[in-house]
């Protein structure tokens, strides 16, 4: 069963990535409306739209994956799978898809994955948004817990099969931005979606984004 009930919008900014990185607070700060964040990770389970009427335009939450306190390991998959579908699915109308991580751990567990000889969701992720066209923007959420920035952040663009430093990633239309949802800091976010809505030709949809 994938995921039903999509809006008819032409221009669209999904939200991906693992459990309890902070998306439902992101997209808070991207709407200023409140989403309901769970204190338990997987709380979103569908999609979670909004949008603005009179516009043609939506920010899309998608469901976590990766582990999920008593969700089993079947449901999980069946998660990431309406995920993916969703993404491929209206790959023509998604202008970007942020990639929510979590700036404390996501290298940790990259390379755990990757020790055990698995593609780690975060990499196969960012993959898969570029083979469909989507413009990945990875949002690196939580770093105001993170002492070593440009290290960890060149750790994550190496990870990624971007050339460090990082800086040359980030900006208008970048890959890269360092974030803090929590309080409020997503203007290198909101900056590489406007080059983004900019390259896509969609001026109108700058306001979103100011």
């Amino acid at each position: 069963m994938t995921f039903e009930g999509r809006p008819n919008r032409d221009a669209e900014v999904v939200l991906v990535g693992r459990s309890n990185v902070g998306k439902s607070t992101l997209m808070r700060e991207l709407t200023g409306h409140d989403v309901s964040t769970g204190k338990k990770p997987g709380v979103t389970r569908r999609p979670n739209h909004f949008d603005w009427t009179g516009q043609s335009f939506m920010f899309t939450d998608l469901p976590g994956f990766g582990f999920m306190s008593g969700v089993e390991e079947e449901q999980r998959e069946a998660i990431k799978t309406d995920v993916v579908r969703y993404v491929e699915d209206n790959a023509d109308s998604i202008i970007a898809g942020v990639l929510v991580v979590d700036g404390k751990s996501v290298i940790d567990i990259i390379d755990r994955h990757s020790d055990t000889g698995e593609i780690p969701h975060d990499v196969e992720l960012f993959g898969f948004l570029q083979d469909v066209d989507v413009a990945p923007v990875v949002a690196v959420n939580k770093m105001d817990k993170v002492d070593d920035r440009d290290e960890r952040l060149n750790e994550l663009c190496d990870r990624l099969g971007l050339y460090p430093p990082w800086q040359q990633w980030s900006g208008e239309g970048g890959t890269i931005a360092p974030i803090t949802a929590k309080n409020g800091s997503i203007e290198p976010l909101k900056e590489a979606l406007r080059g983004h809505f900019r390259e896509a030709k969609r001026d109108d949809l700058l306001q979103f984004v100011k």
